[in-house]
């Protein structure tokens, strides 16, 4: 009995588990902008506590998925396209800065962890893995930041991505977004390879400013959708 309680309890979803489903659900429009979300309701619902609902929501806040205001709760965010576009515009800022400092002074050790990501990433598409390529491409994303060996640029481009990274999920899903990733991933690797900063910083402004691009037609799509 104590055997299959455990095996219960593992079955239970963890807040990063929960934190997907209410995105999904959010961005889906099965929980439509200004609905309410409880913590109770919702830890019933999954069948947990209140503290991974909480968790949850506060990440969801920080992501701008979610509005928690003082004495009223949680609420869906409506989403906002031109919001959305103004942070990709200065993601792609601090991105292009991280590739500009890696291509001077990633060393050897980091150029070729570099390469292996993008290998990766590139095998992850080939095989239409969306969720292993994601995985792939935050840690390719990541290992140019921590290339930058700025760590104060590191810190600011990992809190934004972060808060992003929701409509950077659902982007990775649209047709053929992977294989033009994999084709401007390479590009920026032999920018930076080649210790062209000038390029590396402009290759990778240039990728982020299309997932910018991408990312408005998904909410512009889901706001249609939520209208009619």
């Amino acid at each position: 009995m104590g055997q299959t309680a455990d095996a219960k309890e593992r079955l239970l979803p963890s807040s990063s588990t929960l934190i997907r489903l209410l995105e999904d659900e959010i961005l889906s429009n099965t929980l439509q902008p200004g609905t309410r979300l409880d913590e109770q309701s919702l830890a019933n619902r999954f069948r947990v506590s209140r503290t991974p609902v909480r968790e949850a929501l506060r990440h969801l806040c920080s992501s701008g998925l979610v509005e928690i205001r003082r004495n009223q709760g949680a609420t869906v965010r409506r989403l906002n396209t031109g919001e959305l576009i103004e942070m990709f515009q200065v993601m792609a800022e601090l991105e292009g800065l991280c590739a500009r400092l890696s291509a001077r002074r990633m060393n050897e050790t980091e150029l070729a962890r570099m390469r292996e990501l993008h290998d990766v990433c590139a095998a992850r598409a080939s095989e239409g893995k969306h969720e292993a390529f994601f995985e792939a491409n935050n840690a390719f994303h990541e290992a140019i930041s921590d290339g930058s060996r700025n760590s104060f640029l590191q810190e600011e481009t990992r809190k934004l991505r972060n808060r992003i990274n929701v409509y950077r999920w659902h982007i990775t899903f649209q047709p053929r977004r992977m294989t033009r990733s994999i084709a401007e991933h390479l590009r920026i690797v032999e920018a930076i390879e080649s210790g062209d900063d000038e390029m590396a910083h402009r290759l990778m402004r240039e990728h982020v400013d299309l997932l910018a691009g991408s990312a408005a037609d998904v909410i512009t799509a889901l706001n249609l959708r939520t209208a009619s």
